[in-house]
């Protein structure tokens, strides 16, 4: 299927390449260290993401999200945020962390169920994981309105799946946003399946882009497997919030190349026919004809850039895996800035019970669901 088949009028639609990395209208003109910068962080995602999967079926990783095939969808739009502006992900933004500066190693961390993998470190202005669908969403959008009381100057980027949208947080965020003007971004990678949903039965509009236009802010439409159709897309929007214009939806239209998480199979709903379809689109190819059409690429040039990651992924998973055990304070230092009399009544009882102390009968009482 084409973008433009099922675009109406009231979406932008941006498009700088085609599928086998030609030219679609005017050359965009982008900076060629930008351009350079794009290719290594999709290269470097991609080879991240592999080497993720792969720990996980060694059993050394948890259950993980993959992000093959979304890369410019997030390279695009993490390079288009100043340093003041904050990002809030979902669970699949593996290459949009890496560019905000968390470490691959953290991201490991996370996957493999240790907390201190989620704590951004000091000066990052990232949010940590949001697993459960579209909480993300509300938070973000009040944590612009601050910003914008607070006169910072910044913006928000906030991403989510196409799943997202069918959740109510994701309309509650959308519109406090809007009566706000809240100085947010919204940017759904719809790559077309919410696990085993497809995307035609999240919603009956023909985009996701113009539902925008309900709560009273642009739509835009985006090729999202295009990194510099992304990357110009989510810029104009990111400034234009900072501006005072309010809020935009940006619908970055992707494919998830690979199974929703490593527990899913996602042969079970998807045909051969449409893999391959998508496997002909795929942006990090695609972006890779055209800077060798532009004379900027060389096989030589990746061949570094791939032993480059390929070290930096090595060094990561050695870190994560030699960080030590976890002190039990630890599961309930980091739910509240401060821990509630709850928290530190449960951590009370924890530390008895592993040192092996008999506790009084009456401090087994419920408190705060511990038991």
């Amino acid at each position: 299927m084409e973008i433009r088949e099922c675009l109406p009028q009231d979406c932008e639609f941006y498009q700088t390449i085609d599928k086998d990395g030609n030219l679609v209208g005017e050359d965009p003109g982008l900076d060629e260290a930008l351009l350079k910068d794009m290719f290594w962080w999709m290269l470097y995602g991609r080879l991240a993401d592999d080497k993720a999967i792969k720990l996980q079926r060694q059993g050394r990783l948890g259950t993980y999200a993959p992000s093959t095939g979304q890369e410019a969808a997030q390279v695009g739009s993490a390079l288009a945020m100043d340093r003041d502006d904050w990002l809030f992900p979902a669970f699949r933004e593996l290459s949009s962390y890496m560019i905000r500066d968390l470490p691959f190693e953290n991201i490991l961390l996370y996957f493999m169920g240790d907390p201190r993998g989620n704590i951004p470190p000091a000066g990052i202005k990232s949010f940590p994981i949001f697993v459960p669908v579209s909480t993300q969403v509300p938070i973000a959008a009040g944590f612009a309105w601050a910003k914008k009381l607070q006169k910072e100057g910044c913006a928000v980027l906030c991403y989510l799946g196409d799943g997202g949208t069918s959740e109510g947080d994701f309309h509650e965020g959308m519109n406090f946003a809007g009566v706000f003007g809240a100085p947010v971004v919204f940017l759904v990678q719809n790559n077309q399946w919410a696990i085993s949903v497809s995307r035609k039965r999240q919603t009956a509009s023909r985009t996701i882009a113009q539902k925008g236009e309900a709560y009273g802010f642009p739509g835009i439409y985006v090729d999202g497997n295009d990194v510099m159709a992304v990357y110009i897309a989510t810029k104009r929007a990111l400034d234009a919030a900072k501006k005072g214009e309010g809020p935009s939806l940006i619908e970055a239209f992707t494919y998830r190349r690979l199974m929703h998480t490593t527990a899913d199979d996602p042969k079970r709903y998807r045909t051969d026919e449409e893999q391959k379809d998508w496997e002909d689109k795929d942006p990090l190819k695609r972006f890779r004809l055209y800077l060798k059409n532009k004379g900027v690429w060389t096989q030589a040039w990746e061949d570094d850039l791939t032993l480059k990651a390929q070290d930096l992924i090595k060094t990561s998973v050695e870190k994560a895996e030699s960080i030590g055990n976890l002190r039990p304070e630890e599961m309930f230092e980091h739910i509240y800035s401060e821990m509630t009399p709850d928290l530190k009544d449960q951590l009370g009882y924890l530390k008895k019970a592993l040192e092996g102390k008999e506790i009084e009968e009456d401090a087994v009482e419920l408190k705060g669901g511990f038991p």
